[in-house]
């Protein structure tokens, strides 16, 4: 006997595998691109990042409609003050981290030092967000 799969455990999962790609995605780029841009060059870094948004985006989109539909499963309007102050601070993590990420594909081509600051904020908000939202789910 296993247990049983239910609505929830499909909107958790959902969830967990889009800020598996978003998040962790992020991590690796971090690690490997400096790399591939070394023994690559720099057409070769871009074209592994364009790449990675293929499934970064689908995966961001389904951070943002998961995690509504988490907000529906709790009942938010039924939740602590400190809950609902924390719920912000994730809130302002995504948007914080989806704003990053956009702004460094806007930038990076003409301003490659601030289009790297800003995929730097990305990342750090995305953990960010991640932390907050174990946090929600376990405080």
């Amino acid at each position: 006997m296993v247990l049983h799969i239910n609505v929830a455990t499909l909107r958790l999962f959902l969830h967990v595998l889009g800020a598996t790609v978003w998040v962790g995605g992020q991590v690796a780029l971090a690690a490997v691109v400096p790399v591939i841009r070394r023994v690559g060059g720099i057409e070769t870094a871009r074209a592994a990042g364009r790449r990675f948004q293929l499934i970064a985006w689908p995966a961001f989109a389904l951070l943002v409609g998961t995690g509504i539909w988490n907000l529906f499963a709790v009942n938010v309007g039924d939740q602590s003050s400190a809950y609902l102050r924390t719920l912000v601070i994730k809130l302002l993590l995504v948007a914080v981290s989806g704003l990053g990420a956009l702004g460094h594909i806007l930038f990076v081509r003409r301003r490659p030092t601030f289009g790297g600051m800003l995929a730097g904020i990305a990342l750090l908000a995305a953990l960010g967000a991640t932390f907050v939202g174990v946090l929600l789910a376990t405080g």
